[in-house]
């Protein structure tokens, strides 16, 4: 017996494009409030997790064909990166730069490398958790 459920998946669709506003947001307010790239991660993580659980996995993999194990090295790869780069130019481990540039309707905003870093943060966080969480749903069939 299939299970009309329209209306789930309709609220879901709204949900999370919430949801990802809301990590968006995180993100960019972590240098300065609370929030960031381990915290935006998760929510993003929570986002697709949400699409696992009301949609077939078979279609979820489909429209995002990613393999998580590679976003979370990707993640792991920046985060290292960004840490180790200013070293190469004689300044210390972790060391941020940053510059102002003009943006057109919002003024003029600093660019930190630090973005660079929470970037690979939140890439490292959404790869392993959601490795975890599906490796969890596969479960071990014996």
């Amino acid at each position: 017996m299939k299970i009309n459920d329209v209306i789930l998946r309709t609220v879901v669709q709204v949900v999370v494009f919430i949801i990802l506003t809301i990590a968006i947001y995180l993100f960019f307010a972590g240098h300065y409030t609370p929030g960031g790239g381990f915290v935006a991660g998760l929510v993003l993580a929570s986002a697709a997790v949400l699409l696992y659980l009301t949609y077939d996995a078979e279609k979820i993999k489909k429209g995002l064909p990613l393999d998580f194990k590679v976003v979370a090295a990707i993640g792991v790869t920046l985060a290292l990166t960004t840490g180790v780069a200013p070293v190469f130019f004689g300044q210390p481990f972790l060391n941020m730069s940053s510059i102002s540039v003009p943006f057109p309707l919002i003024g003029e905003k600093e660019l930190a490398t630090v973005m660079i870093f929470e970037l690979g943060v939140a890439l490292t966080v959404v790869g392993v958790v959601m490795t975890i969480i599906l490796s969890i749903s596969e479960g071990g069939e014996d």
